[in-house]
């Protein structure tokens, strides 16, 4: 690197390094928000060979998108904003991407040290910003004359390794410049990025620990519960085959991704929402419960995992402890198929006669009882669905009625929600990054999810993306809580909206149609999805 440049050569080349060291780490996706001091980043990327740059004007739709995006690809997306509240409209998707462990580069520029605590505008403190929400912070220098490149790609490395293991989630690189911000002259060629080759450790079980676990299971009756864990090609096979030899039912949440797909599901329950709490005794009680994965989502399976029983034992390859109910008894940090895999070779028996038999009797007991209009949306919607297809799922209201009445099939279906913090705020603009890296989404989303987020829709242009409003007149999800009985309900809590979907469609470019809950709505999903580009499609339901 030469040792005299212009400032905003400096600049400019300082950036190139920095962002030429993320590419080469394994970074394929960039979203910016254009900003003035954030010049020398941004052009940088959309000057930066393999890197597909976004460019969303409103930050924190920018923030759910990268996070849709590398939710889907599991590989860490970087978001760019100048300096200022710019930055600080990251929040709530930096909280959701730490609390999910979604790998996200998060590139805020800002003043240089002189400008900084004297009332300069668009000025404040922005390293630390995030506080316990990221994985690290990297407060860097401004640009010097002479910096050594490699340098630059070596932190970008670090900060890539950082965001991915051991446990996903954001990283903060906070960058000053001084002004001018646009090279005076023709930068000189960027130097080849420095790859650092990083090996990570296979996540196996404890030995002991296994033995331990299958001794106090063999030939008790017990259940298996998987909730939203990160992808492991060939999990799914593995704990069909757990449960199959310790003759126990599986009760899986549709996060978990067991429910759709062509491998062994005979020992499914996916219904236990319905008949759960009602018949519990009268299946007989679990001695040990094996879970895999997030707590869950309903309040059913919730309630069961707060019991006490013999073993509870958690499986996490992630290092964090999730134990709402306080109840653990064994926790494996290891990777979910090597656990399933361990335990088969261990081989303890099998649970006693019957007692598999009586949890399907109950569950397929169940099968096809939909009471209301919201959740028969759920089986026409299902079958709707291509293969293959991903599915977004609102929080609130939404993801307890796909719980409930998704039901199974062998038709591969992967489904997506932001449930690290449950948060309705940017739930479409996450729906579209995961468009983005997918090449089509299906959402499901509630008309106040959807409100909350209408902004995001300036990012479904040219998508793929058929994004479903149920319009249920309001918030929905408090007519099932204590607060409903309250005189204040419906201005408080239901908060019902006047919102026009049809003119917010237009508004964005978006193609729209309304329908109530029946064969015409399934015909409409099948159309827009065949028919390609972005449609917002309006629910209606009847009270």
């Amino acid at each position: 690197m030469p040792t005299s440049l212009d400032t905003g050569t400096l600049n400019f080349c300082w950036s190139q390094a920095l962002i030429g060291g993320l590419v080469a780490a394994g970074v394929e996706r960039a979203v910016i928000s254009p900003g003035s001091r954030s010049t020398p980043l941004a052009l940088a990327m959309l000057r930066q060979q393999g890197l597909d740059c976004e460019v969303i004007v409103d930050e924190r739709s920018a923030a759910f998108f990268a996070l849709g995006a590398a939710r889907a690809s599991r590989r860490p997306v970087i978001v760019l904003a100048t300096s200022g509240t710019a930055v600080a409209n990251w929040l709530p998707a930096v909280i959701e991407a730490n609390l999910a462990g979604v790998p996200l580069i998060l590139l805020s520029a800002d003043r240089p040290p002189e400008l900084q605590g004297i009332g300069a505008n668009q000025t404040m403190a922005q390293p630390g910003l995030f506080g316990e929400q990221v994985r690290a912070c990297h407060a860097m220098g401004t640009p010097e004359q002479g910096f050594d490149s490699k340098a630059l790609s070596a932190l970008a490395a670090r900060a890539v390794e950082q965001a991915t293991w051991p446990h996903p989630g954001p990283v903060h690189i906070n960058q000053p410049f001084r002004e001018p911000l646009i090279p005076a002259t023709a930068p000189p060629p960027a130097p080849a990025a420095n790859y650092v080759r990083t090996s990570r450790s296979c996540s196996q079980p404890d030995p002991a620990a296994v033995a331990e676990l299958a001794t106090a299971m063999a030939g008790r009756p017990g259940l298996i519960v998987c909730g939203e864990l990160p992808p492991e090609h060939g999990f799914a096979e593995a704990v069909a085959s757990l449960a199959e030899h310790l003759a126990c039912p599986i009760l899986a949440e549709p996060l978990s991704n067991l429910r759709y797909g062509q491998h062994d599901r005979s020992h499914l329950i996916v219904h236990y929402n319905q008949w759960l709490s009602q018949q519990a005794a009268a299946v007989g009680k679990p001695a040990w419960i094996l879970r895999f994965g997030a707590f869950p989502v309903t309040r059913s399976l919730q309630g069961l995992l707060g019991e006490h029983h013999d073993v509870m034992a958690l499986v996490d390859p992630w290092p964090r402890w999730s134990d709402p109910a306080h109840r653990l008894s064994h926790l494996l940090h290891a990777s979910p198929l090597a656990v399933c895999q361990a335990l088969l070779a261990a081989a303890p028996s099998a649970a006693p006669c019957g007692w598999l038999a009586s949890w399907l009797a109950a569950d397929q007991g169940h099968e096809g009882s939909q009471s209301s209009a919201y959740t028969r949306l759920i089986p026409y919607l299902m079958a709707a669905l291509p293969a293959h297809c991903p599915v977004f799922v609102g929080n609130s209201l939404a993801i307890r009625m796909l719980d409930s009445h998704s039901g199974s099939s062998d038709k591969p279906l992967e489904f997506f929600a932001n449930r690290g913090a449950s948060g309705i705020d940017g739930n479409v603009s996450s729906a579209l990054g995961i468009a983005a890296e997918r090449g089509r989404v299906v959402a499901l989303l509630g008309d106040l999810t959807c409100q909350h987020d209408i902004g995001g829709l300036a990012a479904a242009r040219g998508r793929n993306a058929v994004i479903l409003a149920v319009n249920n007149g309001g918030g929905g999800i408090f007519e099932l809580l204590p607060q409903a009985a309250l005189p204040e309900f419906e201005r408080g809590w239901l908060t019902p909206q006047n919102i026009d979907f049809h003119h917010a469609a237009r508004a964005f470019g978006l193609s729209y149609a309304q329908s109530t809950v029946g064969p015409a709505l399934a015909e409409l999903v099948q159309a827009a999805i065949a028919s390609g580009g972005p449609h917002l499609i309006e629910v209606t339901l009847e009270k």
